[in-house]
């Protein structure tokens, strides 16, 4: 286990993978096999723009070796702040594959957001846009490597490849790259340790700054794998990524990581318009897509204003806030499919309504936790439990719930309990059949699918 992270104690560990929530494989093994078994399938749209599973991971292999030839060594944090373009997949495949640790940061993050990333992180390098929506950030990491010794390299996806060798060097040293030019023939198998760290997100909720969520590749495999088995995900679902591709809710929910293990399409598009993420629902014939109300209530109010072929859209899932029950059956309702309510957090804890659920469970709660091995305490002032439908602290441990934030020993020692149990600031209750509904966040480290 990196250090400045908190393993989980081997017993725990042990009963883990006992009870198969853990299967021992790294997230670059699996997606390997997932080529091996659905080759020619198609993995990922943007656009005109297709990959098939077989072509995804030869790309991945070439990225992490031009990666690694670029400087980067197994352990190197690197931040990842891409758009929903395949180069992000690519990307936090490839940087996996090269033994690095990719840092997800949000596309609307700017100096003070990146800069803590790159502090806490100890960051070697950063991979994103050039220039994204107007925003200038090549000139930003220039910026920020002034004060970052350890950050020396940047990759930026749309960036110059006619310059002299390839690259240009920023005043502070940082070497610059286009991405495009990271390509080289694949490395031997590389051999991983599938409890160790494959990334870090930033925690939720509106800490600034945030902490650092280690997420494993064991916990993250089996949440992804679990979600998509949940909701029936297969080949021949087609998966709209909609939402920011590196949150939690869009990559893992089962999202684009759940998709691509059961050898579905993945269709990437970057903050659309509402009409055009409808067509594309309609030419891609989508059957599975995230929202957040916002976006919701914005498909909905063009709805009415385009005609659209919508017949393949089985399952929307909301999440990201809190959902007004006049909002949940009016999606419903307009879409004419099935919708899930989804309550995620950045540490771990996932909870879903169930596809078999009444109206009433689907708009009146957050479901129930995704894995068996999921434990939810509603405590009251004192640590105690309370009664099932009185609000309280809600405390969760589990199988994919982190034990510690990175490098924070002082805010772990508040945030956990000795036995293991993460406080997530949020007052919650549970129904008679074991729903859980969120009444408020009284913690900034807390957040929805952060």
């Amino acid at each position: 286990m990196l250090d400045g992270c908190t393993p989980l104690l081997p017993e725990t560990m042990g009963r883990y993978y006992d009870d198969g929530y853990y299967r021992g494989a790294a997230l670059p093994q699996l997606l390997a096999e997932h080529a091996r078994t659905y080759t020619t399938r198609t993995a990922l749209v943007h656009g005109e723009r297709r990959l098939t599973y077989r072509e995804l991971n030869r790309r991945v292999d070439r990225v992490a070796a031009g990666l690694t030839l670029r400087g980067i060594r197994p352990g190197d944090r690197v931040i990842v702040q891409m758009p929903n373009v395949p180069e992000f997949v690519i990307t936090v495949y490839a940087l996996m594959r090269a033994g690095a640790l990719p840092v997800f940061a949000s596309t609307t993050s700017r100096a003070v957001e990146i800069g803590h990333l790159a502090r806490v992180a100890e960051a070697a390098a950063y991979i994103g846009p050039s220039i994204h929506h107007g925003f200038d950030h090549a000139a930003m990491v220039a910026e920020i490597s002034d004060d970052h010794p350890r950050l020396r390299r940047a990759f930026t996806l749309d960036g110059p490849d006619d310059v002299q060798g390839g690259f240009t060097t920023a005043p502070s040293g940082c070497l610059f790259f286009p991405l495009r030019s990271v390509d080289a023939p694949s490395n031997p198998d590389r051999t991983y340790d599938a409890n160790d760290v494959a990334f870090f997100v930033p925690s939720g909720g509106n800490t600034v700054p945030p902490h650092l969520v280690p997420r494993t590749h064991n916990a993250y495999a089996y949440q992804t794998r679990a979600a998509a088995e949940l909701n029936g995900l297969g080949a021949d679902d087609v998966y709209l990524a909609v939402l920011p591709a590196a949150s939690h809710f869009t990559l893992g929910c089962p999202g684009i990581a759940g998709t691509l293990a059961t050898g579905g399409t993945v269709v990437l598009i970057d903050d659309p318009d509402p009409a055009d993420a409808l067509r594309v629902i309609e030419t891609e014939k989508v059957t599975v897509t995230s929202l957040d109300p916002v976006l919701a209530q914005r498909w909905l109010e063009i709805l009415p204003h385009g005609e659209y072929d919508l017949s393949n859209l089985r399952l929307i899932q909301l999440g990201g806030a809190h959902l007004h029950l006049d909002l949940a059956a009016r999606v419903q309702q307009a879409f004419g499919c099935r919708l899930q309510q989804v309550f995620g957090m950045a540490e771990g804890l996932l909870c879903l309504t169930r596809l078999t659920d009444t109206d009433e469970v689907i708009q009146h709660t957050q479901g129930r936790p995704l894995s068996p091995g999921d434990e939810i305490r509603i405590t009251g002032a004192d640590g105690g439990d309370v009664p099932a439908g009185t609000p309280g602290q809600l405390w969760t441990r589990g199988p994919c719930t982190l034990r510690g934030y990175y490098k924070a020993p002082d805010h772990n020692a508040r945030a956990f309990t000795p036995d293991g149990f993460y406080k997530t600031g949020h007052l919650a209750r549970l129904t008679d059949d074991g729903n859980l509904v969120i009444e408020s966040s009284t913690d900034a480290d807390s957040g929805l699918l952060a």
